[in-house]
């Protein structure tokens, strides 16, 4: 696809290599957006922190140890990150100009977002079934709470990612959308790195102790 094509009515030179950069309201949206990763990270990390001292609270019902399976928690661990490479060829064509390899790879990103959210709706519909609901322990109230948080903000993310796909078939590529692609993201890696530490430190240690 030629460069001309990518933009819409507006010529190659119009975009920098970097056009998400390339004025200073884009900038000041990027370091924004970190501002918003850094308040999320207090957020996640307040829950984590619940969650150690609470896990082995399990009252009368099931634990982490006898619930997890580690299997299908790798495999949707895989779904995630593999979305998280999709990402990352979405900001390499972000930087090619190249409009239809951005949609090409945001699409492919928010497909195996909505994979990741099925494994998690049938594990969490799974543990109810064996008797761990929210409320059942302060161990159950602080896993729903933490992974549950994670999967609202996968969910947001697919959202997102989706209508900026949208958007980006009627606006085009412009150092007015480039911004929103690489904040999209950054979102997305956020997200994929908590989760690495949800599947360290939940499932992981839950099941080795």
């Amino acid at each position: 696809m030629s460069q001309t094509h990518a933009h819409g009515h507006h010529g190659p030179e119009t975009l920098p290599p970097e056009p998400e950069k390339a004025t200073l309201e884009g900038r000041n949206k990027i370091l924004g957006f970190w501002l918003f990763l850094g308040g999320e990270t207090v957020l996640f990390g307040t829950l984590f922190a619940s969650y150690l001292a609470l896990r082995n609270q399990i009252n009368d019902g099931p634990s982490g140890e006898q619930l997890f399976s580690l299997p299908l928690v790798a495999v949707a661990t895989f779904i995630l990150l593999t979305s998280s490479l999709f990402s990352v060829m979405a900001i390499q064509a972000l930087h090619r100009h190249d409009l239809k390899g951005i949609q090409f790879w945001l699409g492919a990103t928010v497909l195996f977002g909505v994979l990741f959210l099925g494994l998690e709706i049938y594990e969490f519909f799974h543990y109810v079934h064996e008797g761990l609901t929210f409320s059942t322990s302060a161990f159950s109230t602080s896993f729903y709470s933490l992974v549950g948080f994670h999967g609202a903000h996968v969910l947001l993310g697919v959202l997102w990612i989706a209508l900026l796909i949208v958007q980006l078939s009627k606006k085009k590529l412009t150092v007015v959308t480039a911004p929103k692609v690489y904040v999209a993201a950054l979102y997305w890696h956020f997200i994929d790195v908590v989760w690495v530490f949800i599947f360290t430190v939940v499932y992981l240690m839950g099941k080795v102790g």
